[in-house]
C-alpha cells in the first residue's frame, strides 16, 4: 500500500474514531440531563364526603407560598416543604407530595372531617373531632350540629376542644344522637340543649362530667317525666353534683 493510501486510512481513522466520542459525548449529556416538572397532578382523597379544598386552591397556595415548581428539576423540588405550606391550611388535615417518572408532581390530600359548626353573631367556623378548628365555606356547606350563641373565641383552643367533647358525646351515643335540635351558649357561657321533642331546656352549665350530667338528664326522662308529663317544667338544671333542679 502507498504511502498516499496509508495517510487517507489514517485520517479517515481519526475522523471515525473523533466522530464516536462525540457521540458518546452527546449521548451522555442527554443522559445527564435532569427530568423537570411537567405539571401538577391534585388528587383529594376524601372529595366525595367534603369539599373544602379544590385543586385550583391547592395549585394557588402552591404558586403564592412555594413559589415555582413547573420546568423545575424533580430533584430540586423540596417536597418537604411543599407539603408544609400546604397543611399550615386550616381545612387540609394531611398531604403527601412525590413525584414520577414522567416529570408530574403528584400531591395526595385528606382534608378535615368537621363533626360541629360554631356559629356567632359575628361569623363562624368548623371544628373537627380532635377540637382543631378551620374556616367555613362560602361555596359548601357540611351537615353537623351547630352550636351557637356566645361561642368560644377561634383562639380559644380549650373552649372549642371542650365544647366539641360535649358533641361527640351526643353524636356518638345512641341514647342521645338526633335528640337535640339545638345546642346553644348563653351569655354566661353556660351550654343549653333544646330537645327535638318537649318544651324542655336542659342547662348542662360549663361541658365538664359529661356522662354524670348525661345521666341525670336520662333520669329525668325515666322518672320524672313518667310523673309530672312532659313539658311540665321549662328548665332542667344539670349544673349541680347529685341533684336535677327543674323549673
Amino acid at each position: 500500500m502507498s504511502r498516499t493510501a496509508k495517510n487517507i486510512l489514517i485520517v479517515i481513522g481519526a475522523i471515525l474514531v473523533t466522530a464516536c466520542l462525540i457521540a458518546v459525548h452527546i449521548a451522555g449529556t442527554s443522559a445527564r440531563k435532569p427530568l423537570v416538572c411537567k405539571g401538577l397532578q391534585v388528587t383529594i382523597s376524601d372529595s366525595a364526603s367534603n369539599s373544602f379544598i379544590s385543586r385550583e386552591d391547592v395549585r394557588r397556595y402552591l404558586d403564592s407560598e412555594y413559589g415555582q415548581y413547573r420546568e423545575v428539576s424533580l430533584d430540586s423540588l423540596d417536597l418537604d416543604r411543599i407539603e408544609q405550606v400546604l397543611e399550615s391550611k386550616s381545612a387540609i388535615n394531611r398531604t403527601e407530595a412525590f413525584v414520577t417518572k414522567d416529570g408530574m408532581l403528584n400531591i395526595t390530600i385528606t382534608q378535615r372531617r368537621p363533626v360541629v359548626r360554631f356559629q356567632g353573631s359575628h361569623g363562624g367556623y368548623y371544628a373537627d373531632a380532635e377540637g382543631r378548628s378551620f374556616a367555613l365555606q362560602k361555596s359548601y356547606a357540611s351537615y353537623v350540629p351547630v352550636v351557637d350563641g356566645k361561642i368560644p373565641a377561634i383562639t380559644d383552643t380549650v373552649g372549642i376542644v371542650r365544647t366539641t367533647q360535649l358533641v361527640n358525646f351526643l353524636e356518638n351515643d345512641a341514647l342521645w344522637k338526633g335528640k337535640f335540635v339545638q345546642i346553644r351558649i348563653d351569655d354566661k357561657g353556660d351550654i343549653i340543649l333544646i330537645p327535638r321533642e318537649g318544651n324542655e331546656r336542659f342547662i348542662i352549665g360549663q361541658p365538664c362530667k359529661i356522662e354524670e350530667k348525661a345521666r341525670k338528664m336520662e333520669w329525668y326522662y325515666t322518672h320524672i317525666i313518667p310523673e309530672k308529663g312532659s313539658g311540665h317544667y321549662k328548665t332542667v338544671d344539670l349544673r349541680f353534683d347529685g341533684q336535677i333542679v327543674c323549673r
